[in-house]
């Protein structure tokens, strides 16, 4: 059942959200988000305005104020309750007063209450975050500016508890945006990219490590902002380390330095360079109506569900032989091919594949809890650790409840999950991965989903990093105090980030040093970062901010009883928290009342509902999101009979024609599907050869070197699979060598073959072969 998400238009009431002011700092990889929301009422009657939108989940809410003609009115943050109870007084007494508050179900909605503006009267409202930018699968740093608040899904038990969200398609929504960027960096920077409509890139210096950039003309605030940033030389490890807040108490969090470390392990070759060949896979597809949307705005673009089969066949013919594997697919129930995880082999493979080509979004809401609760109730196999992947456009409103499940359940597994479309959820997203010790990736816009799923699979074949410890070595009189919860995973290459609180004195010429220690495959390994103790100017409390709603983060991730509340110790510490660094948090609201305005404000006060935009709906999402089964079962009915028909399938691209032949031992037969997927005849692909099979699979991998190395991170596993299967199978490694040379003249006159794969190292290590 959908809560109060249904599509309206903007004639039946007033809006009195006119415009949205974006400016984006970025320094390094953390970033400030200055929004400057401008209300005017044009009604001959005050106005309560209400506004619910999205944030990013794991944003630091630091600064709430607003403006009325000359008077500036800075908002502090309280209690919920009592900041709420001070806003319902003010308006009882005709003052006006703002009320901004975050979701009790999920850390990436809030809500936004403009109180008792007068007739003709305007206000500006200024909101400030901090957050960091997540690194994505081509070192990119990834910004977005949520402009989608998709329906919220809630289930049955829980009706009536969640937000109260208006949407309207995105062609409706009554107001504009206008947003820049500057961006600063020890290293140069070296492009800036975008979903949406970009001006020129404008460097601000010669060594290019400060550049602006704003959308284009003409932009509609009806997408998702998403920027990607990419410096040169990205993986360097570094240290900030931030002086305190001068008029805070000595040994508190704001009074004392903080520092924020960012690092980027660094495996042994040896290691990185054998796969895994075991493993219990487990693949969540989300079948809820909005993956029937389409994967952008283009039209003639494949629908969401479509992309996610298509991904499933890649993953599912690129894991190993030995691994076992199920896949669980959910809306307001849940489906699951197998009764348990069984092992890989060549019969398993096709049944679960002629299932997945199947699949459809037609299984109504989203209901993630349920399917979950069911695969950890399923005993683990031994020796074959699990791997959970999830898709879904994370329309859910139970995200805290979604993500404590798979907090309780990370010592069984690691969790990699994906968000797919505008408006997914970045709490929830962000929230499995980080609980479940695995990774987070999100599909926007033109993004393929194929390569990000293919990175997350090649991070799950990596050995588990076990026994992770964190040490400090710091001058006599310098204790640190954690903030960031323990580090319980670590991929190659991929940032980690520890956030401290530094007590004590030292000289600025000091020196500190982190060492983290882990084992890898049985093998003990380290990584140490030296830095200096000497705080940096200018940084206006980013550290400070971030490490608190860091802190505040794991304290509310604690333990909840069974009703889902927590301990009062726990959430006192939250609130004292909250208050002392001016971050928002689950039990605390940010509150501001017009003091000031002596003269009570007359009249009955009108509420208005600011609506957000909600994604472009086909028709028969539309059907799904507001009938019954039984109505939508009679509807598609009508629908087929009155010539409305359902988008036919897009044909599959060249490469996943390839990849469907492939077997489960990772090899090809010889046979017409194969030469047609080629792109040549059967009888010129039936040269002498070797053997059938080994021929078939010579021609593939030739096939992808040639032509598809533009996107070898979405074969590159299943080639490894092919290619282990070939040494195991020829019997003259000379004869093979030479059989790929003359392959040459089967394909195009461009297909440089000595330029394209170094044949004597093809098929095997050692390259005297």
């Amino acid at each position: 059942m959908m809560n109060c998400c249904g599509l309206i238009t903007t004639q039946k009431e007033p809006v009195p959200l006119k415009s949205i002011e974006v400016q984006l700092e970025v320094r390094d990889h953390v970033a400030t988000v200055v929004s400057t929301l401008n209300y005017e009422n044009k009604e001959d009657k005050p106005l309560e305005a209400v506004f619910v939108f999205p944030l990013p989940g794991d944003a630091a809410v630091c600064h709430f104020s607003a403006t009325i003609g000359q008077t500036q009115i800075v908002a502090e943050v309280k209690e919920k309750q009592q900041a709420r109870e001070e806003y319902d007084d003010a308006l009882s007494s005709g003052q006006q007063a703002f009320l901004l508050e975050e979701s009790e179900q999920s850390p990436d909605i809030f809500s936004l209450s403009v109180g008792s503006l007068p007739p003709g009267e305007s206000a500006s409202i200024r909101l400030e975050y901090v957050i960091e930018l997540a690194v994505q699968a081509d070192d990119g740093l990834r910004f977005c500016l949520p402009a989608v608040l998709n329906p919220r899904y809630e289930p049955q038990e829980r009706v009536g508890s969640g937000v109260q969200v208006t949407s309207v398609p995105a062609s409706l929504v009554p107001y504009s945006l206008s947003f820049s960027a500057r961006v600063s960096s020890p290293r140069p920077v070296s492009k800036v990219e975008s979903s949406c409509s970009l001006d020129p890139l404008q460097y601000l210096n010669t060594e290019q490590t400060q550049a602006t950039v704003k959308l284009a003309a003409g932009h509609k605030f009806d997408r998702d902002v998403e920027l990607l940033i990419y410096y040169k030389d990205a993986h360097q490890p570094t240290a900030v380390v931030e002086a305190g807040q001068a008029s805070a108490k000595p040994g508190t969090l704001m009074g004392d330095p903080v520092v924020m470390l960012s690092l980027y392990p660094e495996f042994p070759q040896s290691v990185m360079s054998s796969v895994a060949s075991c493993g219990e896979f487990v693949l969540l597809l989300d079948r809820s109506g909005s993956m029937d949307c389409l994967t952008n705005d283009s039209e003639g673009q494949e629908t969401r569900i479509s992309s996610a089969r298509d991904t499933l066949l890649l993953l599912l013919k690129s894991l190993p032989m030995g691994c076992y594997f199920n896949i669980y697919s959910f809306g307001d129930s849940y489906e699951h091919i197998f009764p348990k995880s069984v092992e890989y082999s060549e019969k398993t493979l096709e049944e679960a594949l002629k299932k997945v080509e199947e699949m459809q979004a037609d299984l109504g809401g989203t209901e993630i809890l349920e399917p979950l609760k069911h695969i950890y109730s399923q005993p683990c196999i031994p020796n074959q650790p699990r791997q959970l992947f999830v898709f879904t456009d994370g329309e859910v409103c139970n995200t805290k409840e979604v993500i404590n499940l798979v907090k309780k359940n990370s010592g069984s597994h690691r969790c990699f999950s994906f968000g797919i479309g505008e408006g997914s959820s970045s709490a929830l997203i962000n929230g499995l991965a980080k609980e479940g010790g695995g990774h987070a990736q999100f599909i926007t816009g033109t993004d393929r989903m194929q390569p990000k799923v293919m990175q997350s699979l090649r991070f799950a074949l990596q050995p588990a990093v076990e026994d992770i410890s964190v040490t400090w070595d710091l001058p006599k009189g310098v204790s640190v105090t954690a903030l960031s919860p323990p580090i319980t995973t670590l991929f190659q290459g991929q940032r980690s980030l520890i956030y401290a609180q530094l007590t004590g004195q030292s000289s600025d010429a000091a020196e500190g040093c982190v060492t983290v220690k882990y084992s890898l495959a049985g093998h003990p390994s380290q990584n140490q970062l030296h830095f200096s103790l000497k705080p940096e100017e200018d940084t206006g409390l980013t550290v400070h901010r971030l490490g608190a709603r860091t802190l505040i983060r794991s304290l509310e991730m604690e333990e909840t009883d069974d009703k889902g509340q927590h301990d009062e110790g726990v959430k006192k510490k939250v609130v004292e928290l909250s208050v002392q660094s001016g971050v928002s948090s689950s039990f605390t609201s940010f509150i501001a009342v017009n003091k000031g305005n002596n003269e009570p404000i007359e009249g009955p006060l009108v509420r208005r509902d600011v609506p957000i935009a909600c994604e472009c709906i086909s028709p028969r999402v539309m059907i799904m999101k507001f009938c019954s089964f039984e109505e939508l079962f009679k509807s598609d009915l009508r629908a087929r009979e009155s010539g409305f028909n359902v988008p036919k399938q897009p044909h599959k691209d060249p490469l996943l024609q390839l990849v469907s032949l492939q077997k489960a031992s990772g090899c090809w037969l010889l046979d017409p599907a194969l030469a047609a997927a080629l792109g040549k005849t059967s009888e010129e692909v039936e040269k002498p050869k070797p053997s059938a099979e080994v021929w078939a699979t010579i021609l593939a991998l030739i096939w992808l070197h040639g032509f598809k190395m533009d996107t070898k991170e979405e074969w590159e596993l299943l080639a490894m699979k092919a290619v282990s299967w070939l040494r195991t199978t020829i019997s003259s490694p000379r004869t093979s060598v030479v059989a790929i040379l003359l392959l040459s003249t089967i394909f195009s006159d461009n297909f440089q073959l000595p330029k394209k794969i170094n044949t004597t190292n093809f098929l095997h290590n050692d390259s005297k072969s």
